[in-house]
């Protein structure tokens, strides 16, 4: 299995922390973001490969950190070639330049990211082995919050048979959260919805087109998890990180 983080973005809400620093490198809890993430994708064995896209502005900061990293794996920095927000290629853009641009073909696990999460990717991984195309959940607060996210509802076998993306009257508490994991044959199918013109942003809008033509499988985790879009959920995730760090 491939892993890939998705860091080409320009993240204009942190400015101005993220003007001249990618925001996967701000640091959390004394760290890199990106190293939590990756400490949470070195604990799955079967990941072999990990790629972070990145955009041309940032590209020398994530080789230049990279340089220093010393993981478990190999992490390799691929630069998208875009250098500003106007003209990013999106997330699914971005899923769909790195499988070309390696030649990927295997299963491939994708997380954004600007996405810390607390639990065991094994198990998500374990989940996926069984069902297939996998998109991680977790149940929030309240409903008023969904509207930030991706509302999602399941059968009773997990299936994904409801997903909107930023829905105007959430149902559900139960929000995707941007952690996928895809099986090598579908990998193809990125280039098919970005040839339909459909939005190459926000991944949601892909997990919606495509829950109506493959099955999607949702697995519900615990724990804490931060979507760092602002300077607030930013401040938090590293008190939180900072707190457990000490105790």
């Amino acid at each position: 299995m491939k892993a890939l983080i998705l860091a080409a973005g320009y993240a204009t809400r942190l400015y101005p922390l993220t003007r001249d620093k990618p925001k996967g490198l701000l640091p959390i809890a004394g760290r890199p973001m990106i190293e939590h993430i990756l400490e949470k994708i070195e604990s799955v064995e079967e990941i072999d490969e990990i790629y972070v896209v990145t955009n041309e502005r940032f590209t020398r900061h994530f080789q230049a950190w990279r340089d220093g990293y010393r993981g478990k794996n190999k992490v390799q920095i691929l630069n998208d070639g875009t250098t500003a927000d106007g003209s990013k290629l999106g997330a699914i853009g971005d899923m769909k330049f790195a499988v070309e641009e390696k030649g990927i073909d295997d299963d491939l696990f994708v997380v954004a990211g600007d996405n810390l999460f607390q639990f065991n990717l094994s198990q998500f991984f374990s989940f996926f082995k069984g069902k297939g195309t996998s998109v991680a959940l977790r149940h929030i607060e309240d409903k008023e919050s969904v509207k930030r996210y991706s509302m999602v509802k399941l059968d009773e076998k997990g299936r994904i048979i409801d997903f909107q993306e930023k829905p105007a009257h959430p149902t559900t508490t139960l929000v995707a959260v941007c952690m996928y994991m895809f099986p090598r044959d579908k990998l193809g199918l990125f280039s098919t919805y970005l040839n339909e013109g459909n939005n190459p942003d926000a991944p949601g809008f892909y997990i919606a087109w495509l829950h109506k033509r493959e099955p999607v499988y949702g697995f519900i985790f615990q724990g804490q998890w931060f979507d760092i879009g602002d300077l607030q959920c930013y401040q938090e995730a590293d008190r939180e990180y900072r707190k457990s760090a000490q105790g």
